[in-house]
């Protein structure tokens, strides 16, 4: 008897001990994922990305230091945004004519909407926010903390507006008074970077690795990046589109450090002294973190830092042809010269009546 209960006791003491077993099961974390490696012994990052996000690169107030949105934040807003891209792509009607379809402000961009310079169709900026280790984003920029810009010190004055200057002014006396992407030069905004940034649409990179460079080659307009693996910087007074990019390997990262970028490249306005610190970290077998720095003590009075998801797509990058439809860039510097004309015409014909009287 006595040893029957004995063992019923053992038998309950161990029934006991599996909840707490059961807890230290599911504490423990999951092995960190390493990448494959090349024939060169490299951790392996080709293949074909995608950056596109609806996640903004500067954080929303309302969220204050808080970068990790709740699951019922981020349900709403990437729902909001389905439905969103679903009024957008419903058939315009037939009957409808351009009164009809007139957006006073063309969207929140200044470029998208009806009887705007983009529709729905020439859009892809995705659906969702970006997702790193199962948390959803408030906003790209992770440092300062508040997730906006840091201050601009004072000589650098204010920031340009996104996409280059609007005022008309000498914005049109030559080409080189408009925007990089306007002029077929460079990605707009920021696609290529560094940092490279996700846009509205053409957010697509893929990249190639060889023993002694890593290239990324960058869907929006046409460049190519070429990351040296075995190299020193240019000399400082030879600036490159993209930057002098110089790479090592720590670990599983590559991280790349750019210097000598042209000074109409900078993200919101850079100085030739920028430097851009980039980490690709494969996380998964279909993600990679894009991780930045940017500092500029010439611009801000302290660096800041971001954070990309950039996840495996299948297909190709296609070409860009820019310069083949720019149309518009002849056209803009047309129209400026025939307002010009007729506002010299104007001041004649006014100039000339008065002097009869």
């Amino acid at each position: 008897m006595m040893r029957y209960l004995l063992l019923a006791a053992v038998s309950l003491s161990a029934l006991g001990a599996l909840p707490a077993l059961a807890q230290q099961q599911q504490a423990k974390p999951a092995a960190p994922y390493h990448a494959p490696r090349n024939g060169w012994g490299q951790p392996d990052l080709q293949g074909t990305y995608t950056t596109a996000t609806i996640t903004p690169l500067i954080r929303d107030a309302k969220y204050g230091t808080r970068n990790v949105l709740t699951k019922q934040e981020a349900d709403a807003l990437e729902q909001a945004t389905r439905e969103q891209v679903a009024r957008a792509d419903a058939p315009t009607p037939p009957e409808a004519t351009v009164k009809d379809l007139k957006n006073a402000d063309c969207g929140p961009d200044g470029i998208s909407g009806f009887n705007c310079g983009y529709n729905q169709g020439w859009k892809d900026p995705g659906t969702t926010l970006i997702d790193i280790n199962g948390e959803k984003r408030a906003s790209i920029i992770t440092s300062p903390a508040n997730g906006q810009f840091p201050a601009r010190v004072a000589s650098a004055g204010a920031a340009p507006r996104p996409g280059g200057p609007r005022s008309r002014g000498a914005r049109t006396d030559n080409p080189e008074g408009f925007s990089l992407g306007e002029r077929c030069l460079l990605s707009f905004g920021s696609s290529a970077g560094p940092p490279m940034l996700p846009l509205m649409y053409n957010n697509t990179y893929q990249i190639v690795q060889s023993k002694d460079e890593v290239a990324i080659d960058v869907e929006m307009v046409h460049d190519v990046r070429h990351i040296r693996l075995t190299d020193k910087h240019l000399p400082s007074s030879i600036k490159l589109w993209m930057g002098d990019s110089i790479g090592h390997w720590e670990g599983d990262t590559l991280v790349v450090e750019t210097t000598n970028m042209r000074p109409e490249q900078g993200l919101r306005g850079g100085s030739p002294n920028q430097k851009v610190i980039e980490r690709f970290t494969r996380i998964g077998p279909n993600k990679i973190s894009y991780r930045f720095t940017v500092e500029d003590p010439d611009i801000y009075t302290a660096p800041f830092s971001g954070e990309v998801a950039m996840n495996a797509t299948k297909g190709q990058v296609y070409e860009y042809a820019c310069h083949e439809g720019n149309y518009a860039l002849t056209g803009m510097l047309a129209g400026a010269r025939a307002e010009e004309k007729a506002a010299r015409e104007a001041q004649a014909t006014g100039g000339a009546k008065g002097g009869e009287n």
